[in-house]
């Protein structure tokens, strides 16, 4: 009996134990926020951490009441749950949706900051700032705003400059400009952004700002604008081509003859692509920049959407059962393949994630590119180049 006692015990502890665990597999798999909730209601012991994630996701899904429900019950937030918030908030106040909120949930998260109640090893502070500052250039607090964003040059920390997450210089610089714009600085304003859209520190979102800064300060038509900030973004691409064209390998690479498999778990060989140009890209779901860079493969998809040409990301390290529920909570539209034992990246060479390989029709790779670019102009430019490059260069191969 008092055998039977201990191995039930035993069981019982080491069930103690892995619960948690599963359920946290199961929670994090739930592509629904409706789903998730119903889950965690159904829990004997309510984890904190999940109604943290019902509140972040809950705000993602534009639900701010179910946000303000969950959050007020739960003031901690993972370092992951405050990167992904902060995400909301930079992507409403760049639209104009919801600034009063913006303004409000933003100013909270700064506090709670300052408070020591968050871990931000991520550096979201800068960026709330920004995001709190924007909002209130909007409402018409545009003292309140300048102050702001010079305060988060002081707390911006290094992820700011970094090529590491999203957009951070370009989103920066362009909210800075709407603050000066605001402000009736729009001289200063158009410098700003003539800068980056040159340098290709840059989005979709600096030049929609640029378009209407010059039109203020040149007196200009819409189609005036278009073609200046046009020239612009020539400009910036022909540079990094040239930076590009300098990279090209002396001798080629071989395509590596090793299987991939897509998320049916369907075998997939590279060399049946031969005659179009393929790019493959080593990414994880635990890759900040890898993730950053998907926008910009998107734009680039879509660019040759009628010409032969592919782009695959190949996980490492992961399952279809981490990467799929991942992929449907972001919305990405990217063929996605895996690389057992890391095979094939270890046959290229590849030094990390994110690195990008072209491989040309004739299965040759001449060119790679390591790292996140930094915006999605300038990641959309440097692909762009890549094989623009590839395709000018089999072309002079024909000829001969």
């Amino acid at each position: 009996m008092r055998i039977i006692l201990l191995l039930v015990l035993i069981s019982g502890s080491v069930w103690a134990q892995e619960a948690p665990q599963q359920n946290s597999k199961e929670f994090y798999a739930i592509v629904k926020v409706e789903d998730a909730e119903k889950f965690y209601n159904g829990m004997e012991v309510k984890n904190p951490e999940y109604r943290a994630q019902l509140a972040v996701d809950w705000l993602i899904n534009g639900n701010i009441e179910k946000y303000k429900f969950y959050k007020t019950t739960n003031t901690k937030l993972t370092p992951l749950q405050l990167f992904e918030l902060s995400n909301q908030l930079e992507y409403w106040v760049d639209d104009n949706k919801h600034l009063a909120e913006v303004e409000q949930i933003s100013k909270q998260l700064i506090e709670e900051i300052e408070k020591k109640l968050h871990s931000d090893i991520f550096g979201r502070m800068g960026v709330l700032l920004e995001v709190n500052a924007v909002a209130n250039a909007k409402l018409g607090k545009v003292d309140l705003a300048m102050k702001t964003i010079e305060s988060s040059n002081e707390k911006a920390g290094p992820f700011r400059s970094m090529a590491y997450f999203r957009n951070s210089k370009a989103n920066y610089l362009n909210r800075y400009a709407v603050i000066l714009a605001a402000a009736g600085q729009y001289q200063r304003a158009l410098d700003t952004l003539d800068k980056a859209v040159r340098e290709a520190n840059s989005t979709a979102k600096t030049s929609e700002t640029l378009k209407t800064v010059y039109q203020k300060v040149k007196k200009a038509t819409k189609a005036e604008a278009d073609k200046y900030v046009s020239s612009l973004q020539d400009e910036a691409y022909h540079k990094i081509y040239k930076e590009v064209e300098k990279a090209w390998f002396a001798e080629p690479k071989p395509l590596p003859n090793v299987p991939l498999w897509d998320m049916n778990g369907k075998e997939v060989k590279l060399a049946d692509y031969k005659g179009k140009i393929v790019v493959i890209d080593f990414w994880s779901t635990a890759c900040k920049p890898c993730v950053a860079a998907f926008p910009a493969f998107e734009r680039a998809v879509d660019l040759y959407k009628n010409e032969p040409f592919r782009l695959f990301v190949i996980d490492i390290g992961e399952t279809p059962e981490i990467v799929r529920p991942y992929i449907a909570k972001k919305g990405y539209e990217l063929d996605i393949l895996f690389d057992k034992d890391e095979a094939i990246f270890k046959a290229l060479d590849a030094i990390g994630t994110p690195q990008k390989f072209i491989i040309d029709a004739n299965g040759n790779i001449n060119q790679t590119g390591i790292g996140y670019a930094g915006s999605d102009d300038k990641e959309f430019y440097k692909l762009k180049a890549m094989v623009e490059l590839t395709k000018a260069r089999s072309n002079n191969e024909q000829k001969k």
